[in-house]
């Protein structure tokens, strides 16, 4: 796939421009986004990701199309997944609602370019060392049982992970109690101090790295063009935002979510080793000969993360549909009948 230098500047100029939009028709002026607007622009994301994907195909062809259609839906998939933590993160910090989208602007994108470094990165050890694949599907699939394990997320973990950013920063940093507005920084007694707003964007920040730390290699195992790669996360970031406000309740329905990304992290994994293992190079295997795998197909790996997302859905939608589910699929309602022992 040839990308000359001019399309890569006019596409992250093209993406820069859609984030400065953002800014100034929705979040320089503070206010909560009604259900009406964050449905309109999550669909006008959308459709510009699924116009970016035609016109993919169009230039380059409908194999690097595929590709970049099923590393969007996957990284669309694990931005969902991610909003989880973000609503702990506003909870935590009681951020009014109406600054909330500056603060997950800022962070979408401050994601946006540290996963953008982690991109250049993979590119750079996959050109040079073959053996890679092997290191990130196996970490796919370590990622994947970690998440079987955790059946979701514990707001109680997340809390105190929070807490210790939040403690180490407070070393550094001297920080006042209350919002000033969105103000980042405020003045106390003529003394310069960070708000609670910067330190939300402080902990999204971090939470990001290690969002990407799944997502990167997640997605070169469903395409090893740096481009795809870098715009299929890109158009699954821009809209995050109005998600998080459009599908807020409806986190709280998707019990089965962490299930369904952990089986599309799995296959993915495995993807990757068998690719690894076609390519093979480390003397220690098959004495460094490719080694004669079946290699899954773009096609099939985009009806396989498909169909897990569609089925993950409706049965968590099934499961919730009276809203008694917890976070882990149990039975809130069955839960409180328990009286504790005595």
């Amino acid at each position: 796939m040839a990308v000359s230098p001019l399309v890569w500047i006019i596409t992250c100029l093209v993406i820069l421009g859609l984030f400065v939009f953002d800014f100034f028709a929705h979040v320089r002026t503070p206010h909560a986004p009604t259900f009406r607007e964050s449905a309109f622009w999550s669909a006008v994301y959308i459709i510009l990701a699924i116009a970016f994907g035609i016109f993919v195909m169009a230039v380059w062809g409908t194999t690097f199309g595929g590709e970049y259609f099923a590393g969007y839906v996957t990284e669309k998939a694990l931005s969902v997944d991610n909003l989880f933590v973000f609503v702990i993160i506003m909870s935590t910090f009681a951020v009014p609602r109406e600054y909330q989208q500056k603060v997950l602007l800022i962070g979408i994108v401050m994601a946006l370019v540290m996963r953008g470094a982690f991109i250049a990165v993979g590119a750079a050890a996959i050109n040079a060392y073959s053996w890679v694949f092997y290191l990130f599907g196996v970490f796919l699939i370590y990622t994947a049982a970690m998440l079987i394990k955790d059946a979701g997320h514990s707001p109680e973990a997340e809390q105190e992970r929070e807490n210790k950013i939040v403690r180490l920063v407070k070393r550094f940093l001297p920080t006042s109690e209350e919002y000033d507005g969105d103000k980042l920084i405020t003045k106390v007694d003529g003394k310069r101090m960070v708000t609670p707003l910067l330190l939300a964007l402080v902990v999204i920040g971090f939470t990001d790295v290690l969002f990407a730390l799944d997502s990167i290699p997640a997605i070169y195992g469903l395409t090893q063009e740096p481009y795809l790669v870098f715009t299929a996360n890109a158009f699954a970031l821009m809209g995050l935002r109005q998600l998080f406000f459009l599908i807020g309740g409806l986190l709280e329905r998707l019990v089965y979510l962490s299930y369904g990304l952990s089986i599309i992290l799995a296959f993915i994994g495995v993807k990757l080793v068998l690719h690894a293992l076609h390519e093979n190079t480390l003397p220690f295997i098959n004495d460094g000969q490719h080694v004669v795998v079946p290699e899954i197909s773009t096609a099939l790996s985009l009806t396989v993360i498909i169909g897990v997302l569609v089925v993950t859905a409706v049965a968590s939608l099934i499961k919730t549909r009276n809203g008694t589910a917890g976070p882990d699929g149990s039975d809130l309602e069955a839960q409180k009948d328990v009286q504790p022992q005595k």
